[in-house]
C-alpha cells in the first residue's frame, strides 16, 4: 500500500539521493485505482505489477503514458518546477481520486508493455505524442486511447528546472484537450540519461577475425621504447635560458635564509669582539713601589 501525500516527497528527497540508479514516479487518476499515498523506496518490477494489475480492469477513457529521460528527484523538489503536476498530487483538484508518489524507484519501468496490455485488455487505440515537435494530435473519436508522451533527455542544471516548467505545461495542455472526463496519467522518469550522475560507460565489445580452433602463437617483447626515450639525448627547444631551467627551488630558498641569518650572527659577534678597547698598559706589570707593598 502507498501512504503519505506529494508533501513528503520534499522530506524525503534526501533519502532518495543516497540511492544511485533512482529516479521518482508519479500516477494520478481520476479513476479510483489506488489508496492516494507516497513510498520512498520501490523497485521498478514490483511497482509496474501492481499498476498493471489495476489497469487490467480499464477504469479510465484516456490513458497518459509520460516518459521522461534524465530526471532525477531533486529536479522535481526545487522550487516549484512542475506547477500543474503538483497541483493535482498536492490533491488540491477534487476530481483526482488517485495519487501515487514515489521518491526513488530502482530500474526502469516499461512504459510500451502498459501501452499494449491497454490495447489487448482495453481495446484502447495507441497514440503516440513526440513533445520535441511541440504540437499534438488527438483524435476525438477513439475510445479507448492509450496515448505515449514521450519528452526529450533534460539538460544539466541549471537549464533542467525551465525544461521541466515547460514539459509540466505541455502535459496540461495534453491533459485539457483529453476528450472525457476519466484519465490516467502514468508519469515515469528513467534517470540513465541523466547529466547529474557521472554513470561509467559501459565496456565496448570487439569482435575477432581470429580462428580459435587453431593455434595462436604470439611473441611478446618487451617494450624498451621509453627506456630509449629515457636515455637518449634531448634537443632543448630554442627559448630563454631562466625559461628552459629553474634556477630558484624552495630548497635553495630555505639555505639562502639560513645561511643569511648564520652570516648575521657572525657579524654580531664580530663586531663585538672588534669593539672591546683595552690599553696596552692594563697588561703591563707594576714594578713601582705600589706593587711592592700588594707583595707584601
Amino acid at each position: 500500500m502507498f501512504i503519505v501525500s506529494l508533501g513528503v516527497l520534499i522530506l524525503g528527497a534526501h533519502i532518495a539521493s543516497a540511492f544511485r540508479d533512482t529516479s521518482p514516479f508519479f500516477l494520478y487518476s481520476t479513476s479510483s485505482l489506488f489508496q492516494s499515498g507516497n513510498q520512498h523506496i520501490l523497485s521498478a518490477v514490483s511497482l509496474q505489477k501492481s499498476i498493471e494489475s489495476q489497469l487490467r480492469a480499464c477504469p479510465s477513457d484516456s490513458y497518459v503514458l509520460v516518459s521522461q529521460p534524465g530526471a532525477s528527484t531533486e529536479g522535481y523538489t526545487n522550487a516549484n518546477p512542475v506547477p500543474h503536476m503538483r497541483a493535482k498530487l498536492s490533491g488540491s483538484e477534487e476530481k483526482i481520486r488517485s495519487r501515487i508518489v514515489v521518491d526513488a524507484v530502482h530500474g526502469n519501468i516499461d512504459v510500451q508493455s502498459m501501452s499494449t496490455l491497454l490495447q489487448e485488455k482495453c481495446g484502447a487505440a495507441p497514440m503516440r505524442i513526440d513533445a520535441s515537435t511541440g504540437s499534438f494530435v488527438i483524435d476525438d473519436e477513439a475510445r479507448p486511447r492509450v496515448i505515449t508522451l514521450d519528452f526529450p533527455p533534460l539538460p544539466k542544471w541549471p537549464g533542467e528546472e525551465s525544461r521541466l516548467l515547460e514539459h509540466d505545461a505541455f502535459l496540461a495542455s495534453v491533459i485539457d484537450y483529453l476528450p472525457g472526463s476519466e484519465y490516467t496519467v502514468v508519469y515515469t522518469t528513467d534517470p540513465s540519461s541523466s547529466s547529474h550522475h557521472s554513470v561509467a560507460a559501459e565496456p565496448e565489445t570487439y569482435e575477432m577475425d581470429t580462428n580459435f580452433g587453431a593455434p595462436i602463437h604470439m611473441e611478446l617483447k618487451r617494450d624498451l621504447s621509453n627506456h630509449r626515450r629515457a636515455t637518449s639525448n634531448v634537443t632543448l627547444p630554442d627559448a630563454p635560458l631562466f625559461e628552459r631551467y629553474q634556477f630558484f627551488s624552495p630548497g635553495i630558498f630555505m639555505g639562502l635564509v639560513v645561511t643569511s641569518v648564520l652570516f648575521s650572527i657572525l657579524y654580531v659577534a664580530i663586531s663585538g669582539v672588534s669593539s672591546v678597547q683595552v690599553s696596552y698598559a692594563a697588561f703591563d706589570k707594576e714594578m713601582g713601589p705600589a706593587a711592592q707593598k700588594k707583595q707584601q
